[in-house]
């Protein structure tokens, strides 16, 4: 698993695309640098891993385009120490961006293979995170309240067992809708249990599927 000079620099380079296209956030700026994204993917992409694209990962899903990624991060606005839930663990890229910030990760994986896989990849990077195989649709009530909420796929809508489990004053983002295109919507639970949203545009998600069984 080498992470050589050349790989950190391709990454700086990454960081300063992403920065170009927005994200100014410093600190989110560096747990992207602070991952490698290389080691994420299959060989046949080395080549390609530090270009702002999302590539696939199996079982029909992909790792995220790294503005993406950023993009995402931002808008939970989470602070060092808070407890997110992220629905959809994937290759566990994003999970390990928001451990990267001091956050505690709780992520849930539907496809058992993915799942799997994190499980045993993520220890030997360094980053600790909470990983579940499960229906993220039920999120895990027996851990929260959480400060945020993260899905990584595109829901048709979002269950209110998820809703649930978000602390007064935390934030939700999601993809949200059916088809190609779904728009971005950050999600504000208010103290009186109000839910108020927020839109930031057209992005694209492979669908959140409902059950655990595999593909």
């Amino acid at each position: 698993m080498e992470d050589s000079y050349r790989h950190k620099g391709m990454r700086r380079r990454l960081v300063n695309e992403i920065r170009k296209k927005g994200i100014l956030d410093e600190k989110i700026l560096e747990a992207v640098y602070a991952v490698p994204r290389h080691l994420f993917l299959d060989s046949g992409f080395l080549n390609y891993a530090y270009e702002d694209k999302p590539f696939p990962i199996g079982a029909g899903q992909t790792i995220s385009q790294p503005y993406t990624v950023a993009f995402q991060t931002e808008l939970l606005q989470v602070q060092e120490g808070d407890k997110v839930l992220e629905i959809g663990t994937g290759s566990g890229y994003q999970a390990c961006v928001l451990a990267a910030l001091g956050v505690e990760v709780y992520s849930v994986e539907r496809q058992k293979k993915l799942y799997e896989k994190a499980r045993d990849f993520l220890p030997k990077l360094g980053f600790h995170v909470h990983l579940f195989y499960g229906d993220g649709y039920l999120g895990l009530p027996q851990f929260a309240p959480f400060d945020a909420v993260l899905i990584t796929a595109a829901a048709p809508e979002i269950p209110q067992t998820l809703f649930d489990q978000l602390k007064t004053g935390g934030r939700l983002v999601s993809p949200v809708g059916e088809g190609d295109v779904q728009t971005m919507i950050r999600f504000h639970k208010e103290k009186d249990g109000r839910i108020i949203e927020e839109r930031f545009g057209k992005f694209r998600f492979v669908p959140l599927l409902k059950n655990t069984a595999d593909d």
